[in-house]
């Protein structure tokens, strides 16, 4: 079985040295969280990123599931437990890799051995995106239906020639598109939200939709300058948070504590962040930022056709309306489960793998 690239001792030793040499910025008195990571809190992290944190304890989790590289793509491809497992994709997004589906895949493989039913099983593939984790860098940015194509013949490779799809963030738009252009294949698909509309006309909104429209832009100006730099100019970023390892920690952890409601330990971050470290990609998960914005508007209208279903979690950042999610999707299923946020296949992963055991089990005989 393929194992996970080992990181060398030459880059955990400067990974360390960076760190200890931090030079770090003032900060106003009591600033806190509001005006980005709060300084107190990334002092403490850095410390033991660099004294404390055990990269190679976390390594060997990492390296216990069973790995696959194929043309650049870097995947987690877990068989089921079970009678009749169902082939299911899982899309993570930005800013993590198959991070975020780790303690999730052993309740979906094996529900028999966590309590669930045996019957329930899945087949279980998660891919590292092009440029994230340890899925080599794309020659040019790929966007959410490149990357859908890609998937599907991933799916392909591996045998499945019909399955699900599932996924949050940049991933709820690679399902999306999985389920636009492969319809065939694509039995059903869950995700966690479901995007933001091209050209619509306003008066064909409801009043729930337009209260929500509202809300998402005063979100994207109170929030979203992350975004637009990864949309306009990510190279700039990357420079910086490519030579620094506190300044990587900073972009991304301040996402995860703002868009979670579970609280991560130290272990848990510093694992993310340092998947991106190791393998140099924060700069090519930011350039896919600029090839989505680039998509024709008349892609994001599109309405999916395939069964869908959605799982609104309390701490996500964008928690659309029934209306809308039915203007974009058949929507046959909507719940809003008790906790979990933005990363909630990692926050509250039995609570997900419920979820997805719920809505696919009636799709289960679709498979031939």
């Amino acid at each position: 079985m393929p194992h996970l690239p080992l990181a060398t001792t030459a880059a955990l030793d400067d990974l360390r040295a960076r760190l200890r040499a931090t030079r770090w910025p003032d900060a106003p008195e009591d600033a806190g969280w509001s005006m980005g990571a709060d300084l107190d809190y990334l002092r403490e992290l850095v410390a033991y990123w660099a004294d404390g944190f055990d990269w190679r304890k976390q390594e060997a989790a990492l390296d216990r599931f069973p790995h696959v590289f194929r043309e650049g793509i870097h995947a987690v491809h877990a068989r089921g437990t079970g009678p009749a497992p169902f082939p299911l994709v899982l899309c993570h997004g930005w800013p993590d890799s198959f991070w975020r589906y780790t303690k999730v895949i052993p309740l979906l493989t094996d529900p028999g051995a966590h309590g669930g039913d045996p019957a329930d099983a899945f087949d279980v593939v998660v891919p590292d995106m092009p440029g994230y984790g340890y899925s080599d860098p794309p020659a040019r940015p790929l966007n959410s239906i490149d990357v859908a194509g890609r998937w599907a013949s991933l799916m392909t490779g591996f045998g499945y020639q019909r399955f699900g799809a599932a996924g949050g963030d940049i991933g709820s738009h690679v399902s999306r598109y999985l389920a636009l252009d492969h319809p065939g294949r694509v039995i059903a698909v869950h995700r966690m939200d479901a995007g933001l509309p091209g050209p619509v006309d306003p008066d064909t909104l409801t009043p729930e939709e337009r209260e929500w429209l509202s809300g998402v832009a005063g979100w994207g100006a109170a929030e979203g300058a992350y975004a637009a730099m990864h949309r306009t100019k990510p190279q700039t970023a990357a420079v910086g948070l490519t030579d620094s390892p506190a300044g990587l920690a900073a972009w991304i952890v301040e996402k995860m504590r703002a868009w979670s409601d579970t609280p991560f330990t130290r272990d848990e971050i510093l694992t993310n962040i340092t998947i991106y470290w190791l393998t140099g990609t924060i700069g090519s998960s930011m350039r896919m930022y600029r090839a989505n914005a680039a998509i024709d508007p008349a892609q994001l209208g599109r309405r999916v056709e395939v069964p869908s279903g959605f799982a609104l979690f309390p701490g996500d950042i964008v928690r659309p309306p029934r209306a809308w999610l039915d203007r974009m999707a058949d929507t046959v299923r909507v719940t809003c489960p008790p906790a979990g946020g933005h990363f909630a296949p990692f926050e509250q992963p039995e609570l997900y793998a419920a979820e997805l055991r719920e809505f696919f089990r009636p799709y289960r005989t679709r498979l031939s």
